[in-house]
């Protein structure tokens, strides 16, 4: 809660006991869908009713300490490996998505479920995913989708602007819910040295899915659609307002960012850049922004206190990036917001231990 109003918080991922990537693996390696349902108990997996129970209790205190009360949870972007052949992503897609409904099943009231699709940039389009996506919104009851700028890590995925992506934009605004644009996989070689690098790739392709929706035309086509790009965009603008670099279109009803940029200097520019009604809460806590910031002790995705004491913001602006535009954008995750739940004190860093937790 902040000044008695719910923390929504736009940007979270699943939290299945390992990811589920030991099915992932003989998935891989078998080259072949075999039909794992992490809904069921599948000991082999490492996927039983105590390991789930585990995962998600120690999820939500990672919510409770950072003043959060609900979460909209999608699948792990640095897992999301839209790479593979299209018959095992198609499987691992769902597995992926039975895997979210199975949390929000044992949390409702804290999380709500965005799905993974099996975007196949080859296609002519985005028609293969649109049965994937109706299955989690009508039968799982999902609120968002998850897109990949660039599934393939290869640099060769159409721009966000394009007619490729249609079907889904029409999909995703006869439904009425949110597309979260995250990067997912990179792979040019030159940053193999970089540890972790797929995060390089983040960068760029959310940067440059700004720069597309900026200047294309899709809201003009769709224009009750809502986009979130991830960390504030990927990187910021270094032009002034007007400048022709810059699209002098308005998008302040459809384009959104989120919050997710624990360095201070970096946060601070990107509020004031984007402007608070642009800007949706979101931590993507547990994730990779769990570094102790040694000034205050807290984990550096522990972004309640540290929007708060930005004293270039009102408590308006405070008020609807934490709770006004998130509900606005997301409505699914706007109805979870009538009650608080855990509070955050001071001595508790106690985070979920997964040896994947950077992987976002």
């Amino acid at each position: 809660m902040y000044n008695s109003k719910p923390v929504l918080d736009i940007h979270g991922h699943v939290s299945a006991p390992m990811h589920g990537t030991t099915a992932l693996g003989l998935m891989l390696a078998a080259n072949t869908d075999l039909g794992f349902d992490p809904r069921q108990s599948l000991p082999a997996l490492g996927l039983t009713e105590q390991s789930w129970e585990q995962s998600v209790k120690a999820h939500i205190h990672d919510l409770d300490i950072r003043s959060i009360d609900a979460q909209l949870i999608g699948p792990r972007p640095f897992l999301m490996l839209g790479w593979m052949n299209q018959h095992v992503l198609e499987g691992w897609t769902r597995f992926v998505n039975n895997a979210i409904a199975k949390q929000v099943e044992m949390a409702p009231d804290r999380f709500v479920g965005a799905c993974q699709l099996p975007q196949n940039a080859h296609d002519g389009d985005l028609s293969g995913s649109v049965a994937e996506l109706d299955r989690c919104v009508n039968e799982l009851g999902f609120k968002g989708v998850y897109l990949s700028p660039d599934p393939t890590g290869d640099r060769k995925s159409p721009g966000m602007d394009t007619a490729y992506w249609y079907p889904i934009y029409e999909r995703c605004q006869h439904y009425g819910i949110p597309i979260v644009v995250h990067g997912s996989n990179c792979m040019d070689p030159r940053i193999k040295s970089i540890p972790h690098n797929y995060q390089i790739g983040f960068v760029w392709e959310q940067y440059l899915a700004t720069q597309l929706f900026s200047h294309g035309d899709v809201f003009d086509r769709f224009p009750d659609l809502k986009v979130v790009i991830c960390h504030c965009g990927g990187a910021l603008d270094r032009w002034i307002k007007s400048d022709h670099h810059l699209s002098q279109r308005d998008t302040t009803g459809n384009l959104y960012f989120d919050t997710n940029a624990p360095d201070l200097n970096f946060l601070e520019a990107a509020i004031k850049q984007r402007t608070p009604k642009q800007l949706c809460f979101g931590t993507e806590a547990p994730g990779s922004g769990r570094a102790v910031r040694p000034e205050t002790g807290r984990p550096g995705d522990d972004l309640v206190p540290v929007i708060s004491s930005f004293d270039f913001l009102s408590e308006a602006d405070k008020h609807m990036i934490f709770h006004e535009n998130p509900a606005h954008v997301c409505p699914g995750l706007g109805e979870l917001g009538g009650c608080a739940h855990g509070s955050a004190t001071s001595g508790d860093q106690k985070s979920l231990d997964d040896p994947f937790a950077f992987g976002k």
